[in-house]
């Protein structure tokens, strides 16, 4: 069959990749793509977003599967469109509907979810610009950390978390008052905070069924020993050592399965990945967070592990038989590293050309374009490496090698991926 991968990330390339193994993949197409999708899929230089160009894009190249692979569009709705045109509505999406997206399109939307199915989370309470008063009253009888989450997506950046209660106040002006994260910020979310070890745990739904994928660890933090300014993510490890059988069990108990049997109950119909953003707690997992789509780069440790065809399982969600396929997962270790630009997450340059990039190693472009024959950085972060040994050191030791031979100018990365495992 004809695919289609929307978005043009490190994720969306992984995707690709491991697509283009499958031999019910006929011809495979990236919106808009990068760099390193053009060596297995044809790019269309279209927006993850411009639901009408998609259509035109997959009539003329007969798609007849689409994945979604960034939040936007779906939570735009970009599953509802195709299913209220005639001329798409038989084309297959992997990816939730408008109603169900908003787990991740709403903060305060997923926690009344959480609240109303008795999946263990942070205490929390929501908060406008009308009720600012009680919202500075709220946090003055909370103990610091604060933590202040903007409603709606704002681009990874709209979590704070504020030791200080008088910057925690001024921030929460900005947010709600000054609208700091835009329209995101319309409502806040003001959060307990929990300390402990955080953790990506990854399913994959057809509405009825679902398929546990392996877990993974990313390190959100720009500077080494988990310092500095938050960031989409420096790097990821899978599996995780201290997610035991007995923990591994807690999370399919208390959370995957009420949140399955949760959407089930509220009639909100979901076909496509559930990320799910645990920390564990001394021994107990609780949910930070919902994403209605893979993570990055938990994707390029992931996606690698899995030995299964992913268009069958892909063709399994559309037609709800999840419950026939035996996940088989490699036993190995999956260690990624990001390499970003000078500058990252703040402001940097682009148009740096990129050299040492070698074919026969699982380098997965996450911020690329191909200019003149040329690779050259398109984006913060630039690639995610990723190699497979049989324990953790090895593994990060074969990715830092690799690393070691690309260049461009201001490129960095972490050496310190999997210090605390």
């Amino acid at each position: 069959m004809n695919i289609l991968v929307i978005g043009g990330g490190g994720r969306e390339h992984t995707l690709c990749w491991k697509l283009k193994q499958s031999e019910h993949c006929k011809k495979l197409f990236a919106a808009p793509g990068n760099a390193g999708t053009a060596e297995c899929a044809t790019n269309l230089s279209i927006g993850v977003s411009d639901f009408e160009k998609i259509k035109i894009a997959v009539l003329d190249h007969q798609i007849e599967l689409v994945i979604v692979g960034p939040e936007e569009p779906l939570v735009l709705g970009i599953h509802d469109f195709f299913l209220k045109d005639p001329a798409l509505m038989k084309v297959g999406i992997i990816g939730p509907k408008k109603k169900a997206a908003t787990l991740e399109g709403s903060k305060a939307f997923a926690k009344a979810f959480m609240y109303r199915h008795n999946i263990p989370t942070a205490a929390y309470k929501e908060f406008t610009s009308e009720t600012l008063v009680k919202a500075e009253a709220f946090l003055e009888k909370s103990n610091p950390p604060y933590v202040l989450k903007a409603d709606g997506l704002a681009a990874g950046k709209g979590v704070l978390i504020l030791d200080d209660l008088k910057q925690a106040k001024k921030e929460l002006r900005q947010m709600l008052l000054e609208k700091k994260f835009g329209k995101a910020s319309r409502k806040v979310v003001i959060e307990e905070f929990l300390n402990g070890i955080e953790v990506s745990c990854f399913v994959l739904t057809d509405g009825k069924n679902y398929l546990k994928l392996p877990m993974a660890k990313d390190y959100k933090r720009i500077g080494e020993e988990d310092t500095g300014l938050n960031t989409g993510g420096m790097g990821a490890v899978s599996p995780i050592p201290f997610v035991d059988d007995l923990f591994e069990q807690k999370i399919s108990n208390q959370i995957i399965k009420p949140t399955i049997q949760g959407l089930k109950k509220d009639k909100i119909p979901y076909k496509g990945f559930i990320f799910i953003g645990l920390i564990k707690v001394g021994d107990e997992p609780k949910v930070i967070e919902y994403n209605v789509r893979l993570g990055d780069p938990e994707t390029e440790a992931v996606i690698p592990r899995i030995k299964n065809d992913l268009v069958e399982l892909f063709q399994s969600v559309q037609n709800e038989s999840l419950d026939t396929i035996k996940l088989e997962i490699y036993p190995e270790v999956a260690a990624t590293v990001m390499a970003v630009s000078k500058g990252y997450p703040e402001s940097y340059q682009k148009g740096k050309i990129i050299k040492g990039l070698s074919k026969d190693k699982m380098i997965f472009h996450a911020g690329t374009k191909l200019i003149d024959e040329k690779v050259q950085t398109a984006g913060g972060r630039v690639l995610a490496v990723t190699s497979m040994a049989k324990d953790h050191k090895t593994a990060l030791h074969k990715t830092y090698e690799t690393l070691s031979k690309i260049s461009f100018e201001g490129i960095y990365y972490r050496k310190d991926i999997g210090f605390d495992l």
